[in-house]
């Protein structure tokens, strides 16, 4: 008896030893907090437990990557082959590549970089453009060159590579057609117009120095910088001027305009006077002011401004008074750059624009155009359909997946630790490597009948966003119903039926704002399959009488569902029915939309096409184009887009008032 009672506390010794210990999973959970905290220590402590995971690949690259600045090379090496073909091997190298930039170590670097299969850090990318041309030297390929130049215009925030690159090459006068100081000018306009002022001394420090106190000082006021320094900045840099002139436009355009037409207009050339009309014009078009065309109207030569200029100089010529200025929408559409050119948007418009105001064979190069973009895909593809005379209806099904298909799916390892990962909790890590296994384990990524397999193996497994996004990269097969599937279909019909919403609208927003993931939490707050704000959620609970409501039920399913649909209800009642007002309302809130429908009345895909914020305006336009292929589907009737559209004005004064407490 004695004996018995001895082993049955030494077992329970061992057992309260074990549970101290965390499991696999709990070790990987805890890593990744760990890794999250920088907390090294923590790390190497628990990658022990972590070994023969299937998450093991995480595990190590978190521990290896909080201390890779003091790691050693074989340390790295050793990581690289033990993990080799994974995603966690490919990221590890991606780090290892930007530490050997960070420390000038090329030679390393020139070794380790063509391994890099992903290839999708610009940072890294200008380092290796800058090791190629300084082996080259007199003998580097433009091509080059205009890469450095094209990366360093997209960098928004300061970084080491792209900045070390572009200042090498205007440095160095053995490279031909190097990067040149008005090259910097332009990079510093562009950060300027961002807002960027990092960024923005960077670039003057590269071309000059002596000019960093005048930036000082217009970058803390630019209206007295160009009333009073005005013999300083001309002896020093007049392109300052047009900085100043830049910062200005964005808290007092009108003052700008003025400045640059009574005063600074004749200092400085034709291309920057062209670039600074440009930055008022939009401003005034994101305003929705009807000044904008006039400031466009003053640029002489289109190719001197930016293709976001020119984008909002389009859509400044479809708003102008409720009648579209469909030669300046050529005008712009025809000096844009061919990448934006092509854009679904303005092959819609320039077909518009031609059908509108061209001839027999203008009208013919239209159908062409709406014929290259039409499709049940997309809010434009949509519209395109329509002008052709169709409705959208769901293509056929492909042919069905073989077991075989379906079984490599299963087995492939980053799928495997993709859905694993997303089922611990740990969704960012999981669609990292769910993503890679689908577009970067192997050259050109998945074919379609791949891209199917992996997408129904997430659908099974009710891992919405996954299923949608991985079905959408497909080209030559289309399963519309994984692209657009409808979970919890009882729920979301028959609460739309009771508030007398369209449950296509519902299905439109909920695909839009959360892929149907239910956990799903933004960076503001909002939560679950509708993305409700936890202020908006009280609000609304009050409104519908519901009793006992706290912020935390936000994550139960029903719950999510009666909150947001009750909202969306509400906000479409407050703006008369319209869907894109609403839209934009529960994206942005309901007092922006208000404001922005002020004006002409607009066709409705004019209107979402100058919604002055580019994620409401995308937002916009997915949701309708979400709704109206749902409609199809709920229906099993062909749907029409425009219908649901509609025009967009000033709310009708006959109509009674709602909504003015929305949050």
């Amino acid at each position: 008896m004695k004996l018995r009672t001895i082993l049955t506390l030494i077992l329970a010794v061992f057992a309260g030893a074990a549970q101290a210990q965390p499991g696999p999973d709990d070790a990987i959970v805890e890593m990744a907090q760990a890794f999250r905290q920088n907390n090294s220590a923590r790390l190497s402590q628990l990658l022990p437990a972590a070994r023969g995971h299937l998450l093991e690949p995480w595990a190590a690259y978190w521990e290896l990557r909080a201390r890779l600045e003091t790691a050693t090379a074989q340390e790295v090496q050793d990581f690289l082959s033990r993990y080799a073909g994974t995603y966690q091997e490919d990221r590890l190298r991606n780090d290892w590549l930007l530490l050997l930039g960070q420390r000038r170590d090329w030679a390393t670097f020139a070794e380790e970089y063509p391994r890099f299969r992903m290839n999708d850090d610009r940072e890294v990318r200008c380092y290796a453009l800058l090791v190629q041309s300084m082996r080259e030297g007199a003998e580097t390929p433009p091509g080059v060159i205009d890469e450095v130049r094209r990366l360093w215009f997209a960098q928004r925030d300061l970084d080491d590579g792209c900045t070390l690159a572009a200042g090498r090459l205007i440095a160095d006068p053995s490279v031909p057609r190097r990067i040149v100081p008005a090259d910097a000018w332009r990079k510093a306009r562009l950060a300027m117009e961002a807002n960027r002022l990092r960024v923005v001394s960077a670039a003057v420090e590269m071309v000059s120095p002596q000019a960093l106190p005048l930036l000082n000082e217009l970058n803390a006021s630019p209206a007295k910088f160009l009333t009073r320094h005005v013999t300083a900045v001309l002896r020093t840099r007049r392109e300052l001027v047009g900085l100043a002139l830049i910062k200005l436009a964005t808290t007092d355009p009108d003052n700008a305009a003025t400045l640059l037409e009574n005063k600074w207009g004749p200092q400085l050339s034709t291309e920057e006077r062209n670039w600074i009309w440009g930055v008022l014009g939009r401003q005034a078009a994101q305003r929705l002011q009807p000044t904008a065309l006039a400031f466009f109207e003053k640029v002489s030569r289109d190719a001197d401004i930016s293709d976001d200029m020119l984008a909002w100089k389009a859509r400044a010529a479809l708003r102008a008074s409720g009648v579209p200025q469909w030669p300046t929408l050529l005008a712009a559409i025809h000096a844009m750059s061919e990448e934006q050119r092509k854009d679904p948007t303005w092959q819609y418009w320039r077909a518009r624009a031609l059908l509108a105001h061209g001839g027999e064979s203008q009208r013919a190069e239209a159908q062409r155009l709406l014929q290259g973009i039409a499709s049940t895909g997309g809010f434009y593809e949509q519209l395109a359909l329509e002008e052709l005379g169709d409705k959208v209806t769901p293509p056929p099904p492909p042919q069905p997946l073989t077991e075989a298909e379906k079984e490599a799916a299963r087995l492939n390892p980053s799928l495997s630790r993709g859905l694993y990962a997303i089922a611990l909790g740990l969704r960012d890590e999981g669609r990292r490597e769910w993503n890679y296994g689908t577009n970067l384990a192997k050259p050109g990524g998945m074919g379609d009948r791949e891209l199917l397999a992996a997408a129904q193996l997430a659908c099974d497994r009710e891992v919405w966003d996954r299923c949608i996004n991985t079905s959408e990269r497909t080209r030559g097969e289309v399963d519309i119903a994984q692209r657009f599937p409808m979970p919890f279909r009882e729920a979301v019909v028959r609460r739309a039926g009771e508030i007398g919403l369209d449950p296509a609208y519902v299905y439109g927003l909920i695909r839009q704002e959360s892929r149907f993931v239910m956990d799903a939490r933004s960076s503001v707050g909002a939560s679950g399959l509708m993305q409700v704000m936890p202020t908006t959620a009280r609000w609304t609970a009050r409104k519908l009488g519901i009793q006992g409501f706290t912020p935390d039920q936000l994550t139960d399913r029903q719950t999510n569902i009666m909150i947001g649909t009750g909202y969306l209800k509400l906000v479409l009642d407050s703006f008369d029915g319209s869907m894109p007002l609403a839209a934009a309302a529960y994206n942005a809130g309901p007092t922006r939309p208000r404001a922005w429908r002020n004006g002409p009345v607009l066709e409705a895909a004019v209107w979402a096409e100058n919604v002055p914020f580019p994620e409401t305006r995308d937002y916009v336009k997915k949701v309708l184009a979400n709704s109206t292929l749902y409609a199809a589907l709920l229906s099993g009737q062909p749907q029409s887009i425009k219908t649901r559209l509609g025009n967009v004005g000033p709310r009708s004064d006959t109509l009674p008032e709602s909504g003015r407490d929305l949050p």
